[in-house]
C-alpha cells in the first residue's frame, strides 16, 4: 500500500495514521478516511454525495456532519478556509484537496522519527487561561443562527483539544453552562483529543439532558422525519401485502364463503394496522438513534416501545368506542400491551443487527440490510408469538372476534384453520398468523427505516 506525503505531513492508510514530522495527529476514523478520499481524489473536486457514500456509507448523516468534518479536518492541518492550502470548498458541489505536491511513496515500515524542534499543530496547543474565556463565553451563548451554532460547535472542539477536564472547570455554573455541558457532551464524540463529559453527577443534570436532547434532534429532524415516514410506509406496504395473500388463502380455502373481494378489505386492514403500527415504533426508533450515541441499545429498546405503547393504547381507545358506537359490538381490541412487546422486540432486533453503526443513523447495505431486517423480523414474529399464546390476539385474531360477534359476517378465519387440520380458528392457526404477522411487520419496518434517501 501506498502512503501521501505533502508539506510536513504524512498519511498512511495502512497504519491509519496521520503524521505532522514525526507526531501523531489524533482523528476519529470516518475524519482519517475523508482525508483519504480527498487526498486519492485530489485531481479533482469531489461531490459531497460522494463522500457520503463512501465516508458515510452505512449510516445517514445529515450534511451538517460533512462541514464539521471538513473543519475539523482544516484545523487539524492548519488551513484557513478563506484561503485554502490543503482543503478547498466548490461552491454547491463538495470539496478538493489541492496542494500540489503529494508525493506518493511505498508504505515499507520505515517511519521518520519525531523531531522535537517542529511546530505543534494548532489544535495540539494547550493554551493559557485567556484562551479558554473566550470560548467558553460562546459556547455558553444562544445560537440565533445556523453559522453561530456552527461557530458554538467549533468552540466546543476547541475546548475538547485545550483540555476537555480543565474547560468544565472553567465553566463551572456560569449563566449557559447546562447549554454548554450539552454542546460539549455532544461534540466530544467528534473531537478525537476528548475526554469524559458526565451528566449524572454534574450540575444542573436535567437541564443538561433536556438540553442534549434538544440540539441532537435539531440537528437530525429532518432525518428523523424521513425515517419515520419510511418506517410508517415500509410497515403499511407490509401489512397490505400480508392481508390480501391472506384474503386470497382465506377466499380459497375449504367451506369458506368469502368471496375474493376479501382481499382487497384485509389489505386494507392490514396496511392501516402496519402503517400506524409502523408510526409509532419507527418514530420512537428514529428519535432515540438520533439523541443516543452511548447505551444505543437501552436507548433503542426504549424509544421504541414507548412509541409502540403510544401508538397502541390510541388506537385500542378508538377501536373499542368506534365498535361500540356504530355496530354496538363489545370486542377486546389489542393495544399498549402489543405495543410494548412488539416496539421492544423491534428495537432489540434493529439494535443487536446494527450495534456497530456508528456516527450517523444505520443504513447497511447489501447483505447487512437483509441481515438486519430477517433479526428484527424473527424477534417481532416471536414477540407476536408470544403475545397470541398468553391470549392477546393481533390483528388477524381480532378480525375473528369481530367477525364472529357481528351477524352474517364473511371473513372469520375458521376455514384457514379447518385448511391446516383444526376445527377452526384454534391455537395452532393463531399461532401461525401471529407469527407471520409479526415478521412481516418487522421486514417491512426495518426495510423502510433503512431506506437511504435519494
Amino acid at each position: 500500500m501506498h502512503r501521501y506525503r505533502f508539506a510536513e505531513f504524512i498519511v498512511s492508510p495502512r497504519r491509519r495514521l496521520l503524521v505532522r514530522q514525526g507526531r501523531e495527529l489524533p482523528l476519529i476514523p470516518r475524519y482519517f478516511d475523508l482525508l483519504v478520499f480527498l487526498i486519492e481524489r485530489r485531481h479533482e473536486a469531489v461531490h459531497r454525495r460522494d463522500i457520503f457514500d463512501r465516508v458515510w456509507n452505512d449510516v445517514i448523516v445529515s450534511d451538517s456532519a460533512l462541514s464539521q468534518a471538513i473543519r475539523t479536518l482544516r484545523r487539524t492541518l492548519g488551513d484557513d478556509s478563506r484561503e485554502p492550502r490543503f482543503i478547498r470548498t466548490v461552491s454547491r458541489h463538495g470539496y478538493r484537496f489541492v496542494f500540489d505536491g503529494v508525493v506518493e511513496e511505498e508504505d515499507d515500515g520505515a517511519w521518520p522519527s519525531a523531531d522535537a524542534s517542529a511546530p505543534i499543530p494548532p489544535a495540539a496547543i494547550r493554551s493559557d487561561a485567556d484562551m479558554f474565556e473566550p470560548l467558553l463565553e460562546r459556547v455558553t451563548r444562544v445560537a440565533r443562527s445556523a453559522g453561530e451554532e456552527e461557530e458554538r460547535r467549533e468552540a466546543a472542539e476547541l475546548l475538547h483539544g485545550m483540555g476537555t477536564s480543565e474547560a468544565l472547570k472553567r465553566l463551572g455554573t456560569r449563566p449557559g453552562h447546562a447549554l454548554a455541558r450539552a454542546l460539549l457532551r455532544d461534540t466530544r464524540w467528534d473531537s478525537p483529543e476528548a475526554s469524559q463529559v458526565a451528566v449524572l453527577g454534574a450540575p444542573a443534570p436535567i437541564a443538561v439532558t433536556r438540553a442534549l436532547v434538544a440540539l441532537r434532534l435539531r440537528r437530525a429532524a429532518r432525518l428523523v422525519a424521513r425515517r419515520w415516514a419510511g418506517a410508517s410506509a415500509g410497515a403499511g406496504l407490509a401489512g397490505v401485502a400480508a392481508g390480501a395473500l391472506g384474503g386470497l388463502v382465506l377466499a380459497a380455502a375449504p367451506e369458506s364463503s368469502a368471496p375474493v373481494a376479501v382481499a382487497a378489505v384485509l389489505a386494507v386492514i392490514g396496511g392501516g394496522c402496519g402503517a400506524i403500527g409502523g408510526a409509532g415504533v419507527g418514530a420512537g426508533l428514529a428519535t432515540a438513534e438520533a439523541i443516543a450515541r452511548s447505551r444505543r441499545t437501552i436507548a433503542l429498546v426504549g424509544g421504541a416501545a414507548l412509541g409502540g405503547v403510544f401508538v397502541g393504547a390510541g388506537v385500542e381507545w378508538i377501536g373499542r368506542w368506534s365498535l361500540s358506537a356504530l355496530f354496538g359490538l363489545d370486542v377486546d381490541v389489542g393495544g399498549a400491551l402489543e405495543g410494548l412487546a412488539i416496539g421492544s422486540a423491534a428495537g432489540m432486533g434493529y439494535a443487536l443487527a446494527t450495534r456497530r453503526s456508528e456516527g450517523g443513523l444505520a443504513a447497511p447495505r447489501g447483505r447487512r440490510r437483509l441481515y438486519a431486517a430477517a433479526v428484527t423480523s424473527a424477534l417481532c414474529g416471536l414477540a407476536a408469538l408470544a403475545l397470541t399464546r398468553a391470549g392477546y390476539p393481533l390483528v388477524g385474531g381480532t378480525v375473528h372476534e369481530i367477525a364472529r360477534a357481528a351477524h352474517g359476517s364473511q371473513v372469520t378465519l375458521a376455514p384457514l384453520g379447518r385448511l391446516i387440520g383444526e376445527p377452526g380458528f384454534g391455537p395452532i392457526t393463531q399461532a401461525v398468523l401471529a407469527l407471520g404477522e409479526g415478521a412481516v411487520f418487522g421486514i417491512g419496518l426495518t426495510f423502510g427505516l433503512m431506506r437511504r434517501p435519494a
